[in-house]
């Protein structure tokens, strides 16, 4: 005879395992609602209570990782996407789709293009089925006082409200800062910092946090690479620092580190080496903004470390 408590583990046991297969069928449906759109169908493809949910669940998600993620290869790292949402599903086309491919997105997902809410739908939602297939870093434009003039805000409060907007902050707030692929390889979506002396340093920030304008956290969300100077200086974009190739140098040797990976910055063929080649910024947005005549680029690194770049 089974005694009541076991009783009571086995139907709670079934009840959790019920709802994740619920949870599970209700994301590969907004995958396959997501895959079969295009802006000529339709203007609102959830309700908004379901992307609310979503939001929650990308967040719980962010807060059960550091703010440092310690990722193994074969993996695809992608730049800014910036709502240019069928740009997006050529990107998965083209290289995979997961969770047969590893992704690593450095962030701004949302802004400029017309469809940050299907792009970030679409990231969260793999981020949340495929957490280890799927990783996806903070960037400056997932900061409210960024996406309030940008667009994203507006996109929200109309075709939804204001409180989907907000959902979506609170997610924004908790996503990690940079990555470190096959312990060799730093990636995030500005650049280095002068004052992260040690990585470690990482696993004492806080979340859910704003992107300050001075420090590490707005260097690895805003930084740029400047071949005018060799170390840092301030920035005239008023946030972050910029720096030079002498200080790519020196951040890899301290921190024992190969390669450094970034995005934030449009170029013309979707990637651009820097400091001999030591750092390497990549933009998955081709046509920016349809005003440009970039192209895009993603970077595969294997098992072996080979890097390659299409």
């Amino acid at each position: 005879m089974t005694a009541p408590n076991e009783q009571q583990t086995a139907t709670k046991t079934a009840a959790n395992e019920r709802q994740k297969l619920r949870v599970v069928g209700w994301l590969n449906t907004v995958v396959d609602r997501l895959k079969g759109w295009s802006p000529t169908i339709c203007q609102k493809l959830f309700l908004e209570k379901e992307l609310v949910e979503l939001c929650y669940r990308a967040r719980e998600n962010f807060w059960k990782n550091n703010v440092k993620l310690d990722i193994k290869g074969p993996i695809k790292i992608c730049g800014d996407i910036h709502g240019q949402y069928e740009d997006l599903l050529a990107l998965f086309e083209l290289n995979g789709w997961p969770p047969e491919t590893k992704y690593l997105f450095l962030g701004d997902y949302v802004d400029r293009g017309h469809f940050s809410i299907e792009v970030i739908t679409l990231l969260f939602a793999f981020h949340v089925l495929y957490p280890d297939k799927v990783y996806l870093l903070r960037g400056n434009h997932e900061s409210r006082p960024v996406n309030m003039q940008y667009g994203f805000f507006l996109e929200c409060r109309k075709r939804y409200s204001n409180a989907l907007y907000d959902a979506f902050q609170l997610a924004f707030y908790c996503m990690p800062l940079c990555a470190i692929v096959n312990e060799r390889i730093i990636c995030m979506h500005g650049g280095i910092s002068e004052d992260l002396v040690d990585l470690k340093q990482l696993d004492k920030v806080e979340r859910p946090c704003d992107i300050p304008d001075i420090g590490v956290i707005a260097d690895l969300t805003w930084a740029d690479p400047d071949p005018n100077i060799q170390m840092y200086a301030e920035s005239v974009r008023g946030a972050g620092r910029v720096f030079g190739p002498e200080a790519v140098k020196k951040f890899l040797s301290t921190h024992r580190l190969e390669l450094v990976v970034r995005a934030h910055q449009v170029v013309m063929d979707g990637y651009e080496f820097f400091a001999d080649r030591q750092l390497v910024t990549i933009f998955s947005a081709p046509s920016y903004c349809g005003q440009m005549d970039n192209a895009a680029a993603v970077m595969s690194v294997n098992d072996e470390m080979v890097r390659s770049l299409t």
